[in-house]
């Protein structure tokens, strides 16, 4: 299959998604049969359109037990890294080589989210960004994007970077705090943090894409 038809798939489906979410802004999707249809759904495209041991089919395995509302926000968080490798090129080690202009897209995405009131898929959307972005500044950098054949955790490619000069000590202490929301945010943790904090994230991460280029 060519990338673009892979790429046409997830593009419509989440399109379908944002319709859904919109939708139900109003009485929301929790315990929802329509979230669990398209939390089905996205790992359906996703083990359809990734290769055997990817590390995206693992992710999907990590969710496979939240609740329906839960399991689409991390779905679609493993649907948007996929949709994100092939439109910079898939290579054979799936280095994802995203750059500022194109998650500025992203960005969108989670404020027009935000501000529609859902600010968990808002969160998992910029957390995204920020740990493709991470990995893009190692590459970038000369850093190591894995160890054993196995990838570095973004708080380790994050310490990694500070330690090559590539940004200072206040900068890492606000990666790590950005990648804590964001895993709260990925595990169904959402009563952590408030509406006002993933708006503070969405800005952060956005000046940092600007100040950080890859």
């Amino acid at each position: 299959m060519a990338i673009e038809d892979m790429l046409k798939q997830l593009n419509d489906l989440f399109d379908k998604v944002g319709k859904f979410l919109n939708e139900n802004k109003e009485s929301g999707f929790q315990g929802s049969v329509e979230a669990g249809v398209m939390a089905n759904r996205i790992e359906a495209a996703v083990t359809r359109l990734s290769v055997k041991g990817s590390v995206y089919r693992e992710q999907l395995k990590r969710g496979s037990a939240y609740p329906p509302d839960h399991r689409l926000v991390h779905n679609l968080q493993v649907m948007l890294t996929l949709r994100a490798d092939l439109q910079d090129g898939w290579t054979e080690t799936v280095v994802e080589l995203i750059h500022a202009d194109t998650y500025s897209d992203y960005l969108e995405m989670a404020d027009a989210l935000l501000a529609k009131g859902y600010k968990d898929p808002a969160a998992v959307i910029t957390g995204t960004s920020l740990e493709v972005h991470v990995r893009a500044l190692c590459v970038k950098n000369g850093v190591t994007i894995a160890v054993a054949g196995k990838p570095k955790k973004a708080n380790t490619m994050n310490a990694d970077l500070k330690k090559a000069g590539v940004y200072d000590g206040l900068q890492e202490k606000k990666v790590t705090a950005w990648m804590d929301l964001r895993n709260k945010a990925a595990h169904g943790d959402y009563s952590a943090y408030d509406k006002d904090e993933v708006g503070q994230f969405i800005e952060g991460v956005r000046t940092f894409l600007m100040k950080y280029p890859a």
